[in-house]
Formats: C-alpha cells, sequence, structure tokens
C-alpha cells in the first residue's frame, strides 16, 4: 500500500490535474466548443485514472485491516458519497465533506472578523481625520473672515490715505511752482544785480582812468607853460593812484580757470561739435566734408582769438603804461585787467574773421546756397575759451596737423571708422590741446591706408570759388574785405597788408568801454 502511494505522489498526477484546469480556465473563453469537451474528457480520464489508484489504494488499506475492518467507516463516508455522485446529475458540483465545509466557514468566519476589525478600526481613524479636517476648516473660516474684515479696512485707510496724499501732492506742486517762480524772480534780480555791478565797476574805473589821464595832461601843460627848466624837472604833484584791478588775480585763479577752460574745451567737443555737425549734415552727405570744416573752423578760431588776444594786450599795455606806478610789473597789471574785463573782447569781429577765413581755404568745399554763418555759434565759443585760454600762465594752443602726418598715439584718437593699423593721417576731426610741449587733451583724427593720394588726385580737380558768394557779400560787413590773411603768427611776416591801429585815441582802441 506504501508502494503504491508512493508511486502516486511521484507521478505528480494531481498537479498535472491542477495545472490542467487553470489553464482550461484562463483558455475557457478563447477556445471553441469542441476544444473545450476534449479538455474536459482530458480531465475526467485522469481524474479517472487518479480515482482508480486511490480505490486500489483503499482496496489495499481495507485488505490489510482484516476481514471487518474498515467497515464503518466504508459505510458511514464511501457508500453515502458514491450514492450522492450518482444520484446527482444535475448540480455538476462536486461533492465535499462537511468537515471541509466546517472548516471553510470556520475560516471564512475568523476573516470576516478580523476583517470587520480592521474595517471598524480604519472607520475610526477616518471619523477622527474628519472631525480634524472639520476643526481645521472652521480655523480657515474664522482667518478668512478676519482677513476680508481686516482687507475692508485695509481699503477703507488707504482711501483715505491716498485722498489726502492726492490733496498734499496739489499742494505741494502749488507750493513747487510758487518756490520755482521765487527762484526765478531771484535769479533774474541777482544777474540784473550782477550787472549793475559790473558795470558801476567799469565807470568807478574808468573814471580813475580819466582822472589819471588828466593828472598827466595838466602836468605836461604846467612843464609847458613854466619858463625856467629847474621847474619842468620838478614833478607835478603825484596824480591820482590808479585802481588796482585785484592785484594777482590772474595767478592766484589761474589753476581754476585753467580747469574749467579744459573741460570747457572737452564740452565743446562732445556738445557744440555734434550739434554742428548734425547741421552740416543737413546740406553736406558727405562726413569728412563736414568734419574737415568742423576742424578748420577750431583751428581758423584760435588763431582769429589769439591774434586779438594780442592786439588787445598791446592796447591795454599801451594805455597803462602812461599812468601806472605800482608795485607789480606792468606785464601782470596787463594780465589782470584783460582777466577782468574779458567782455571787452570783440568776440564777433573774430567770428567774422574765421568765416572770412574759412571761405578762402582751398581744402574744404561747401555748397554755393549756405553759407559758414550757420556754424557761427560753434566758431563764437570756440574763440572765446581761445581767447581765455591765452589768459592762463602758460597760455594753452592747440597742436599742429597737417593731412599725411605719421599718426600719434600720445597725441590724437582714431575715430569709429579708422584703419586702426594705418600709419598716416588722412584728416583730422578735432585738434589736440597742448600747454607748452605736453598734450592735455587728445584730439581726434582718421587714419586709412591709400585713402590720402586718391583724395590729393582728387583735390587738383576741385574747384571752388566762394569769394564772390551772394550770401557772404550780404553777410560780411560793407566796410571790410575778404582779404587772405597769412597763417603766420607774426603780422610783419604777413604777406597781406593789414590795417594799421589808432592808437591815438583810448576810446577808439577799447570801444565803447575804456580800460581800467
Amino acid at each position: 500500500m506504501a508502494d503504491s502511494l508512493r508511486r502516486l505522489i511521484n507521478n505528480e498526477s494531481c498537479r498535472i490535474l491542477q495545472e490542467k484546469l487553470e489553464n482550461w480556465y484562463k483558455d475557457y473563453h478563447i477556445n471553441s466548443c469542441d476544444q473545450n469537451l476534449n479538455r474536459c474528457c482530458e480531465i475526467i480520464e485522469m481524474n479517472s485514472m487518479i480515482q482508480g489508484q486511490l480505490f486500489t489504494i483503499l482496496n489495499q488499506t481495507a485488505r490489510e485491516g482484516g476481514h471487518y475492518a474498515g467497515v464503518e467507516t466504508i459505510k458511514s463516508r464511501l457508500l453515502p458519497w458514491l450514492g450522492t455522485c450518482f444520484s446527482s446529475t444535475t448540480s455538476g458540483r462536486p461533492f465535499e465533506t462537511s468537515l471541509s465545509l466546517i472548516q471553510e466557514s470556520i475560516e471564512k468566519e475568523r476573516q470576516l472578523r478580523e476583517f470587520a476589525s480592521t474595517r471598524n478600526h480604519e472607520l475610526q481613524q477616518l471619523e477622527k481625520e474628519l472631525n480634524s479636517t472639520r476643526l481645521q476648516l472652521t480655523l480657515v473660516q474664522q482667518d478668512l473672515a478676519e482677513a476680508q474684515m481686516a482687507l475692508e479696512d485695509t481699503k477703507t485707510k488707504s482711501a483715505t490715505t491716498l485722498l489726502a496724499a492726492e490733496d498734499e501732492i496739489v499742494h505741494l506742486k502749488a507750493a513747487l511752482k510758487a518756490s520755482q517762480a521765487q527762484e526765478e524772480s531771484a535769479l533774474r534780480n541777482l544777474d540784473r544785480l550782477n550787472d549793475y555791478e559790473q558795470q558801476v565797476q567799469i565807470l568807478k574805473d574808468e573814471i580813475a582812468i580819466l582822472g589819471a589821464q588828466k593828472s598827466v595832461l595838466h602836468s605836461r601843460l604846467a612843464r609847458s607853460r613854466s619858463p625856467s627848466p629847474r621847474p619842468c624837472r620838478s614833478r607835478s604833484p603825484s596824480p591820482l593812484p590808479l585802481r588796482s584791478c585785484s592785484p594777482g588775480r590772474a595767478r592766484l585763479t589761474n589753476a581754476a580757470r585753467h580747469a574749467h577752460l579744459v573741460a570747457r574745451f572737452s564740452e565743446i567737443y562732445t556738445q557744440e561739435r555734434l550739434d554742428a555737425q548734425n547741421l552740416l549734415r543737413t546740406y553736406i552727405d558727405d562726413l569728412e566734408i563736414v568734419q574737415r570744416i568742423i576742424y578748420v573752423a577750431a583751428v581758423e578760431s584760435f588763431h582769429a582769438a589769439k591774434m586779438a588776444f594780442r592786439q588787445f594786450k598791446m592796447r591795454v599795455r599801451k594805455t597803462l603804461s602812461l599812468t601806472y606806478s605800482g608795485p607789480e610789473s606792468l606785464e601782470d597789471t596787463v594780465l589782470d585787467y584783460i582777466v577782468r574785463h574779458e567782455d571787452l573782447y570783440d568776440v564777433q569781429a573774430s567770428v567774422n574773421e574765421v568765416i572770412r577765413a574759412m571761405n578762402i581755404n582751398p581744402k574744404i568745399s561747401f555748397p554755393p546756397e549756405v553759407d559758414f554763418i550757420m556754424i557761427s555759434s560753434l566758431i563764437r565759443e570756440l574763440c572765446r575759451v581761445a581767447f581765455s585760454m591765452q589768459t592762463l600762465v602758460p597760455p594753452l594752443d592747440i597742436a599742429f596737423g597737417a593731412d599725411g602726418e605719421l599718426f600719434n598715439e600720445s597725441k590724437y584718437r582714431r575715430s569709429y571708422d579708422s584703419d586702426f593699423t594705418a600709419p598716416l593721417v588722412v584728416y583730422h576731426v578735432w585738434p589736440a590741446l597742448m600747454e607748452n610741449d605736453s598734450i592735455i587733451v587728445k584730439g581726434e583724427a582718421v587714419s586709412k591706408r591709400g585713402a590720402l593720394w586718391s583724395r590729393r588726385s582728387r583735390s587738383k580737380s576741385r574747384s571752388r570759388s566762394r569769394s564772390m558768394s551772394p550770401i557772404l557779400s550780404h553777410s560780411a560787413s560793407p566796410s571790410r574785405t575778404l582779404l587772405p590773411r597769412s597763417r603766420s603768427p607774426s603780422p610783419i611776416r604777413s604777406g597781406s597788408p593789414r590795417p594799421a591801429l589808432n592808437t591815438s585815441n583810448t576810446s577808439d582802441c577799447l570801444g565803447p568801454c575804456a580800460f581800467t
């Protein structure tokens, strides 16, 4: 019997039967009816084989127990089962023993109790979480209500503050307009006061000069009327002392004026030069011609201002040398006077001189329907700065520049459209500012390879005549002719004649205001 049972276990018939049942269950809906029937028959055959083996083992076991052993068991279990199996033809459900049913029911009841306890526990946890969420929701609702109340309060306060701020802004704007009006009125009054003080000072200086001249004339008249030579050697009472025009003013303010003039020169480069360039570009498309015109204007402005300064200085020295008797040198007194009375400089005459020089300059060309007077504001500012630079110790001047010169990094900087490898300067955009032999402000130049010779060949065929322009004839003074002037700083070497200065009368030399 044991051998038969071992063979049954080793054959794994039960495991194969179980696998066939599972495979049939998976493929049941896929298979056809014939296939499902064949599978069922195979399983029944295998089941019958297993049952046959089990009945064999049952027979052997009962035989080993004797003639009457196992009778009760067969009667109570096997026979009822066999009767039930053969009598039940419609249910199709396999027979289950009462013990397995009881065990399954007990197991299901245990699982049900465990599941119920688990569900109760989860339900309690959910109830706790729900209560906590409800509490949090209540707190959030309270916070939201408080926030809404705070928002309404803030809106009310903001509206009130905004109205107050608008009223304050209106008052401040009104106060600002009033203060600006007061400031403008005060500035106008201050300007008038400064003009009055300047006029009073000029009149006082004129009175002092006239008194000194009167004293000199009286002394000369007394010497001419005296019959003996001895009284001629005795001087008349000393003339009225010439009021010192702030002794040492030029030297004391030299550093401040130097810094101001250098800054003003740079400011003209960045502002007035660009304004004049934009104005000229409306009539001239070639940027090179425009930049050449502005450079020539700068050079001619410095030349005209230096010539005017020399003439101005000569007239002042001639006038003050008649009556000056002070502790300082005559040159310092003359320079102090010029520094204090720079407003006597006739800048319009220099502007006219610059325009006349530009009209006959062969390096620049200009449309005949317009005139250089349109950039007179730039020329005027350059003349003023150049004249003031001559009053410094030492004076400032612009560096000499010529087309085709070797480019000097310490003297010029290249323009944006230059060839940075070219060694020669094609033309200049702005002159460099010098003090003695040192550069203090760099100029600007354009350098390009091969452009210099091509422009020289084109300039030979260029013809330009502006001296007979109808606009120039109207803009120039009728008493002055358009004569080419010499570029030499000394009037002695000038090839063109210049009108002699009338020094017989001080008022003719100095204009409406006499020197002090």
